[in-house]
């Protein structure tokens, strides 16, 4: 049997799609990004990014956008009763990997410090 969870601390998703899927005894988590907890669905509240008068982006701090990620991920899995321990796996979805990979590996290491999916 598959159940959806209603998360209510994580920010809103995008679309028409759950955060987590219950099927049996495993949990899928999808479409975890990095605006900032509690934030609605239509608010471009993303921690690393400050935007110009044109609403363009003029900072971009790719570090804070992972860290938040993670962030919401682990309040997610809190709320449904999951542990940060229990992931056994994560796909990530890097725009730029000359740029983004090595920082993006730092924070992976250390929240994965102890318990590697």
């Amino acid at each position: 049997m598959r159940k959806k969870t209603d998360v209510t601390k994580a920010p809103k998703p995008m679309g028409l799609y759950p955060y987590t899927k219950k099927v049996g005894n495993l949990l899928f988590l999808s479409g975890v990004g990095p605006r900032a907890a509690g934030s609605a669905s239509e608010e471009a509240n993303i921690p690393g990014l400050r935007y110009d008068k044109n609403g363009n982006y003029d900072t971009f701090d790719f570090e804070a956008q992972c860290r938040s990620v993670f962030e919401n991920v682990q309040l997610i899995l809190e709320e449904v009763g999951a542990k940060w321990d229990d992931l056994v796996d994560v796909t990530v979805f890097l725009t730029d990997m000359k740029r983004d990979f090595k920082t993006y590996n730092k924070i992976y290491a250390e929240y994965f410090k102890d318990n590697q999916p």
